[in-house]
């Protein structure tokens, strides 16, 4: 699903300790030690006998592990927890400055570029917006804005910088007429690669991965993945685009694009068959604001200020409603998912108007031998893409990647 030009991120990758800890090690973390880690990020925090439980390890082997991962400073310890008989146990959570790592979104109208901590919170942000995005106006701010949040970090917490994750739409080349770019300027993205040119000028690792994928696997490891543990998931940003987790870990097929949602067939207001991403994305509504001479801009100003657009923004989400409800039946007759997970680049309230409406068009739908899955809010927000690429250096080192995750965490 990822892919990195660092030689050392395998698994086979020799377990050299450094006492230093943090992400200026030279080891990439043994399997147990990304089983003990991974389980305490699902759960928040939990006691030794909790992880021997849950991964099957001896009691004195989680001892060791966890000792070690203290010692790193990759664990630390909660407030004691006492029980009726016994000694109290002390439950053990990530330390969300143990490691950092950055996050690249690259959208058709806009960048954004995140610092995330170990346990994914955003830190640092930096945005910009563009008419349509070009390679070298990409490289430069990649580059240019990494510089200037390492700038705002202490010296220390540089030391600890994991790597650099990048969620980008893949052949951007062939969305040129779609966001109103010269074929030729667009056409540059044929050629040039971007992981190499960021590498080239950066000491970290870097990872690219699909962006729909990307917010789908934050919202794996981030969102509403600990109750779900099979799901089909839609990002709506300028294209629609999305993922399928099934057992608790991203599905991504045979040639890496299960879950490209946006091509789903479904019945426009005409009648005529069209595709999902020709209704439900942002880039629909950007066409409704201009069809009546209103400003789209603020769309992409920042994703979670938009302002009400009032008529366009309502029509905008009915039929982006409609379609959904079309597409969550559709994945639902070929998988029973436990539920639907609906997110995008638009504010909270935004979110809630559009699964309100999808609801009700689930209701006008034909649903005779389907099980209709739990339609909920995605968890993450509209920082999943950039979330997502900051997610991919820390599983890559110090985590079990979201592909290999499974049912017993």
């Amino acid at each position: 699903m990822s892919l990195t030009v660092d030689p050392q991120a395998g698994w086979a990758q020799p377990d050299v300790v450094d006492p230093s800890g943090g992400a200026n090690q030279t080891r990439v973390r043994a399997y147990n030690e990304r089983l003990v880690m991974s389980l305490v990020r699902r759960h928040g925090s939990l006691s030794k006998a909790e992880i021997a439980r849950r991964s099957g390890l001896s009691a004195q082997t989680v001892s060791v592990i966890m000792r070690a991962l203290e010692a790193d400073g990759l664990l630390v310890r909660g407030a004691p927890v006492r029980g009726r008989v016994g000694q109290p146990s002390i439950p053990m959570r990530l330390n969300p400055d143990a490691v950092y790592s950055f996050g690249v979104k690259i959208g058709r109208r806009s960048a954004d570029l995140v610092l995330m901590d170990f346990v994914g919170s955003i830190r640092l942000h930096l945005h910009q917006i563009h008419t349509y995005p070009l390679p070298e106006d990409l490289l430069s701010f990649i580059v240019e804005g990494i510089d200037k949040l390492e700038r705002q970090l202490e010296p220390e917490a540089r030391k600890r910088i994991a790597g650099v994750g990048i969620a980008t739409p893949f052949e951007l080349w062939n969305w040129a007429e779609e966001v109103g770019a010269p074929r030729e300027e667009m056409d540059k993205w044929r050629d040039f690669d971007l992981q190499a040119a960021i590498s080239a000028r950066m000491p970290y690792s870097v990872f690219i991965q699909n962006d729909g994928t990307s917010a789908c696997g934050a919202e794996l490891a981030f969102g509403v993945g600990a109750s779900y543990p099979d799901f089909v998931y839609f990002y709506i940003g300028s294209f629609i685009g999305g993922g399928v987790v099934i057992n608790s870990a991203l599905f991504s097929g045979r040639t890496g694009t299960a879950g490209a949602v946006g091509p789903l067939p479904v019945s426009g207001k005409d009648g005529k068959t069209t595709q999902l991403l020709k209704i439900a994305s942002v880039f629909m509504l950007e066409e409704l604001l201009r069809e009546r001479g209103m400003d789209p801009r603020p769309l992409w100003y920042s994703a979670d200020d938009w302002i009400d657009f009032g008529e366009p923004l309502e029509i905008w989400i009915q039929d982006s409603a409609a379609a959904l409800a079309q597409a969550v039946v559709s994945a639902a007759s070929i998988i029973d998912f436990s539920a639907a997970v609906i997110d995008g680049g638009f504010p909270p309230w935004v979110k809630t108007r559009l699964l309100s409406a999808t609801r009700k068009a689930l209701t006008a739908l034909d649903l005779q031998g389907v099980t209709v899955p739990d339609l909920v809010e995605g968890a993450v927000g509209s920082h999943a893409r950039a979330i997502g690429g900051a997610s991919l250096p820390l599983f890559s080192r110090y985590l079990l990647d979201t592909n290999v995750l499974f049912k017993e965490l």
